[in-house]
């Protein structure tokens, strides 16, 4: 028997019990100084104060080389500090990463401590944050193609969200919305893919918060830089216009930009997303006014300037 149990499956890996993972993680690090993170879709241990430990069962292995790859092209090129990688190694067919830990606490810890100026504020760092990002030369990452990507996921929208369980009155819509949105031809940029506030990190600095670390860069691609905005609308504006407009003001967008069209682009990479679930987003964010995917994209994706009452 090996040190590490048999998983070359999502379904064998979903059935591991964590003990089963700790003779492993003891022989990569060649001590039993680690505690695992109750957190994440993948095993990540703490290892002391200052290093993190990330296993990448069998079916998962290709992530190891997305992740890494990506950190070690952000390293320092970033207003907000990212993993440094340390090393990468194989055991039994499980990839790890052993990589810097960052400081401070996810962003949905903090989140009910911060007042309307600090989320303000947070926002801002945020959208210069991933600006930066964008700028950053992209390593070797999937997909190679993008247009041929968007195609696959366009073609296999409908059936992705039928999978996930989404009634028809939504299925019915999602091709004539995806016709009528005109993504252009932006050229590829690094991707994070799934920025949301559980993978960004805060802490208090004097009189202020500010961003202290950016990480789970393991869905990273090289892709239209609006795809980013899917999972940021979603997951860390949660449908918070304000918070969204001066993320992407910060971004660099003018206000101009931040119209309805931009609320339907948001959208439709939403449904071309590789994670995409709409029925779930339909449960924990905000309810359009009507039922209709033209209106999700104002519930979810609107930042234009608010008008005020009367």
């Amino acid at each position: 028997m090996g040190l590490l149990p048999y998983a070359d499956t999502p379904e064998e890996f979903e059935s591991l019990r964590a003990e089963q993972l700790e003779p492993g993680v003891a022989a990569i690090l060649g001590h039993t100084g680690f505690t695992r993170f109750p957190e994440g879709s993948l095993p990540v241990y703490a290892v002391g104060d200052d290093l993190v430990l990330k296993l990448y069962p069998p079916p998962f292995h290709d992530e190891l080389s997305t992740e890494s790859s990506a950190l070690r092209a952000v390293e320092g090129k970033l207003p907000v500090p990212t993993p440094a990688v340390v090393r990468t190694g194989t055991l039994e067919g499980w990839g790890h990463l052993l990589m810097s830990r960052l400081s401070g606490v996810s962003l949905t810890e903090a989140w009910p401590r911060l007042t309307d100026a600090d989320r303000a504020d947070v926002a801002t760092q945020l959208g210069s944050a991933l600006a930066a990002l964008h700028q950053v030369p992209a390593p070797s990452l999937e997909p190679p193609d993008w247009a041929e990507f968007l195609t696959r996921q366009r073609e296999s929208a409908v059936d992705r969200q039928r999978r996930a369980g989404l009634a028809e009155e939504w299925l019915d819509q999602i091709p004539g919305f995806l016709d009528g949105v005109d993504l252009g031809d932006p050229a590829p940029v690094l991707l994070h893919t799934e920025v949301m506030r559980d993978h960004v990190l805060v802490e208090r600095a004097g009189d202020r918060w500010r961003l202290s670390g950016l990480f789970d860069f393991e869905p990273a691609m090289r892709g239209a830089a609006e795809y980013e905005f899917a999972a940021v609308g979603l997951f860390t504006a949660m449908g918070d216009p304000a918070f969204l407009r001066g993320l992407l003001l910060s971004y660099g967008y003018s206000p101009g930009e931040l119209d309805h069209d931009f609320s339907r682009r948001c959208l439709a990479y939403t449904l071309l997303h590789v994670y995409s679930n709409l029925k779930w987003y339909l449960k924990i964010l905000p309810a359009p006014a009507e039922p209709t995917l033209d209106a999700l994209a104002t519930a979810w994706f609107s930042a234009a300037e608010s008008t005020p009452a009367g």
